[in-house]
């Protein structure tokens, strides 16, 4: 092992994150480039902590598809009890409560250290982990240690927002850089080595350092490979084949792979070859153990892949994604065939979704000869598995399998095939297709005895019909649901079935529709239903907001987005971030608006309008804030929000659309859209879409007075009492469209707001609009007394002050508890209203001006 120089800053850190676990516990997140030292500096701080941390050690390992849980895998073997008992098959929720229960410590016990390395390669689920230990962590006494490489994640790759979401404050990142010119030639120095070229030639990294001092020939070998192969000369042929076999393996060979060639073993670790980790042997890194890997040919490591497969499938409780992995690198189509559906059923129930597809996407392909019945099956699965997982290949897989139930002639399989082809065609955003294919699901089924299956069908449409605000019709339906599930004692589509009605009521304006999707949550809750315990209060807050009751959304927002976050539905949680977004924004608390925008639109894509809200919220704040590119911005919520027909998405749009028009001086433009987002409000007979949108067409010229079904601020403002208006919207809680009223008879206190606020572009609009008439302009906030003259928002000071200091855009959102994304958005305008084309000149700028 490298002795360890020039990192006692950073285990000091680590002891003091220790320490501080006394009060509750901490993360430390350590990256670095491969070969920086990563595990080793964990390895030192654990010798350094001796008893007073309990080390529970688990790595992510570079599978063709990663294994679900990898990393909590090896840590439940190390805690045994109902930890390991749970995580070959129990419930994700329960396992990773099981997994918090054992962190939980007495004050005088040794503090647990949980390791998660190289989590670049994790698994969907070991992400849900961290992020699932990151929001508890407080609430035991115990150290996170997380390790990953910065250049193996891009900008989109989900550990990125995982780490990011940690709380603020409980988190340290510690970058490990190179070792320096001085401490390399320490190193040669204590190896007995001259070796002037090594930091050259290594780049300081410690384990190309570690390897050339080691290597027996003198000089610098140009490459890794060519550190290891002089390694490897060194051993026996045996030995050899040892290594060579063990560096097929990606993670470390146990007993059951080497158990009959001790002596090898021992020589490859006597030379330095392989190490020991626990029970088993393994490359000292990963680098090392691929330039073995590829110093083989493709017919040794296919015939080394069938050898391990071999032991593998003897042993019984082996990971079905190694098996998997070693199948598929043997050229074994029938065993990938044979194990890739078990590890792609195993990969759901734990939640790692994509990883269940990937699977089920390998072994589709050798399905072919397989009977019909068996193909609709596995794409089903695989259907199911890619929805969960937000993969658009979810469609397409289950129109596939439809197409082979129709042809098996199956009546109640095909309405089920039916039903489902359904509900994905309306996340796709083709609502009338989804609308179709229900009506057929219900036709097929009616045909056939009363079963669960046709419940769910009836209420399938139900929801189709409350989403697109045909109110009695989805109260029509969910009432045939809920009857046909009572008699069968379905109580899963019956509370599906409820939620619909409840929400229905609640777009009709009857209050009675609150009690019903609380009840219909409580009801969810207890039964274990979490995604229709989501679902209902989540429906409660949207229609809050689209309902103006702002009081009534943050009080849902309050109770439910942290049952969500607890349970990882982070569909419906992205959703309402964006209503929390919108209703952030009518409140004037404009800067956890755009946080929480775009960490609703950080993440993996989602279809249909799930989104619009985060879009709309976004595209309103840029557009009154006058950043370049707003109207964009406006244009892509319609985009997502016009095709799905439905209100919920396309009258929001439609009013940040013709709002952005409106601002920038396009009365035609604007006038357009709001009179098409009015026609679909007034189809779907929702007062405060009316309103807004007769608003917005009234400023750009069209008529007066409001329509009679306008929410009554908007028809107060557009039959010209802007007063009564104004007063109207400080009682709901609309900063913002309070201003807009004022500005209509009381410029001077909209100009406040609206330059409290940085609503730059309406200001700027009103202050036009005076001039024109000849009336007095009240001035703008002095550069002598405003906040910030540079119009800056708080946030994005804050953004400033953390660049001037240095940090990258990473280090930032982890300081700031932000996206990625977010910290890109924000240095964009921070260089923006500087006038400044690099970071280097917006620090400059800042502390020219006294901004620091």
């Amino acid at each position: 092992m490298t002795p360890l120089l020039e990192r006692s800053a950073e285990l000091r850190v680590l002891d003091g994150l220790l320490a501080e676990c006394a009060a509750g516990g901490r993360v430390a997140v350590v990256s670095g480039e491969a070969g920086a030292g990563k595990s080793t500096l964990a390895a030192a701080f654990a010798d350094a902590a001796g008893p007073r941390a309990q080390m529970l050690w688990g790595a992510c390992d570079p599978l063709l598809t990663p294994r679900a849980l990898g990393p909590l895998h090896d840590i439940a073997r190390r805690l045994g009890g109902r930890l390991r008992d749970s995580i070959a098959g129990g419930p994700r929720g329960e396992v990773f409560d099981l997994l918090l229960a054992a962190l939980d410590r007495p004050p005088q016990a040794a503090r647990p250290v949980v390791v998660l390395e190289d989590l670049h390669w994790a698994d969907e689920a070991t992400l849900d982990m961290v992020a699932f230990l990151g929001r508890r962590l407080a609430l035991c006494r115990a150290l996170l240690l997380i390790t990953y490489r910065e250049d193996e994640i891009g900008p989109d790759h989900r550990l990125r927002t995982v780490l990011a979401g940690l709380p603020r404050g409980l988190v340290r990142r510690i970058g490990l850089p190179p070792l320096s010119a001085d401490a390399v030639a320490e190193l040669a120095r204590r190896a007995g080595r001259d070796a002037p070229g090594v930091h050259a030639m290594t780049g300081g990294n410690p384990l190309l350092v570690s390897e050339v001092l080691a290597a027996p020939a003198a000089g610098v070998p140009p490459t890794v490979r060519d550190l290891v192969l002089s390694r490897l000369a060194t051993l026996t042929a045996t030995a050899r084949e040892v290594a060579c076999l063990v560096s097929v393996v990606p993670s470390s060979a146990g007993p059951e792979l080497l158990g009959d060639r001790p002596a090898e073993v021992d020589e490859c670790l006597a030379r330095g070859v392989l190490t020991t980790r626990g029970d088993d042997v393994a490359f000292r890194h990963e680098l090392l153990r691929r330039a073995v890997e590829e110093s083989l040919s493709p017919v040794r490591r296919r015939a080394l892949h069938a050898e391990i497969l071999r032991a593998y499938e003897a042993r019984p409780g082996v990971d079905p994604a190694a098996l998997v992995h070693h199948a598929h690198h043997a050229g074994d189509p029938g065993a990938v065939m044979r194990w890739a559906p078990v590890a792609a059923r195993r990969a759901a129930s734990l939640g790692a979704y994509k990883q269940a597809a990937a699977h089920y996407a390998r072994a589709l392909p050798l399905a072919a000869d397989q009977p019909v019945r068996d193909r609709a099956a596995l794409l089903e699965e695989y259907s199911v598995a890619a929805y969960h997982g937000g993969l658009t290949e979810a469609f397409e897989a289950s129109r596939s399998a439809l197409a082979l139930r129709t042809e098996l002639g199956e009546p109640v399989p095909t309405g089920v095939a039916l039903r489902w082809v359904s509900r994905l065609s309306w996340w796709n955003g083709r609502p009338e297709q989804a609308r179709e294919l229900g009506f057929q699901a219900v036709e097929v089924l009616e045909r056939q005895p009363p079963g669960p299956e046709l419940a769910a069908a009836y209420s399938n449409l139900s929801q189709l019909f409350m989403l697109s605000v045909e109110n009695d019709a989805a109260i029509e339906w969910g009432v045939r649901a809920t009857d046909l599930a009572r008699r069968l004692g379905d109580f899963d589509t019956e509370v599906h079935a409820l939620i619909n009605i409840g929400s229905a009521r609640l777009h009709r304006g009857d209050p009675a529709g609150v009690d019903d999707l609380r009840r219909a949550h409580e009801r969810a809750v207890a039964a274990g239903l979490d995604d229709h315990a989501g679902r209902a209060l989540t429906n409660l807050a949207s229609t809050a907001v689209d309902w103006f009751d702002l009081d009534l959304a943050d009080r849902t927002f309050d109770r439910i987005i942290p049952f969500l976050a607890a349970r990882d539905l982070d569909g419906y949680a992205r959703h309402l971030l964006g209503h929390r977004a919108r209703v952030q924004l009518a409140r004037g608390d404009w800067a956890a608006a755009a946080d929480d925008a775009e960490q609703a639109l950080t993440g993996p894509a989602m279809h249909g309008g799930g989104l619009v809200p985060a879009l709309v919220a976004r595209a309103l704040l840029r557009v009154r804030r006058d950043e370049p590119g707003a109207l964009d911005d406006a244009l892509r919520a319609t985009e997502r929000g016009y095709p799905t027909g439905e209100s919920q998405f396309f009258c929001p749009s439609a009013a940040a659309l013709a709002e952005a028009y409106w601002l920038a001086g396009d009365d035609v433009a604007a006038a357009a859209e709001a009179r098409r987002g009015l026609a679909v409000a007034l189809r779907a007979g929702q007062p405060w879409f009316i309103g807004e949108l007769a608003y917005w067409l009234w400023r750009s010229g069209g008529p007066a007075p409001a329509p009679p079904a306008a929410a009554e601020p908007f028809r107060l403002l557009i039959d010209g009492d802007w007063r009564a208006a104004a007063a109207r919207f400080d009682r709901l809680g609309h900063t913002y469209l309070a201003a807009c009223a004022r500005s209509h008879g009381d410029a001077a206190t909209a100009l406040r707001v609206f330059d409290r606020l940085g609503a730059a572009a309406p200001a700027r609009q009103l202050r036009s609009s005076l001039r024109q008439r000849g009336l007095p302009v009240p001035r703008g906030p002095r550069a002598t007394t405003a906040a910030d003259p540079t119009g800056l928002t708080s946030r994005q000071r804050e953004v400033l002050k953390l660049l001037a200091e240095g940090l990258s855009n990473a280090d930032i959102a982890a300081r700031l508890t932000l996206s990625a994304k977010t910290v890109d958005h924000h240095v964009s305008a921070v260089l923006a209203k500087l006038g400044v084309s690099s970071r280097g000149k917006a620090a400059a700028e800042a502390r020219t001006r006294g901004l620091l």
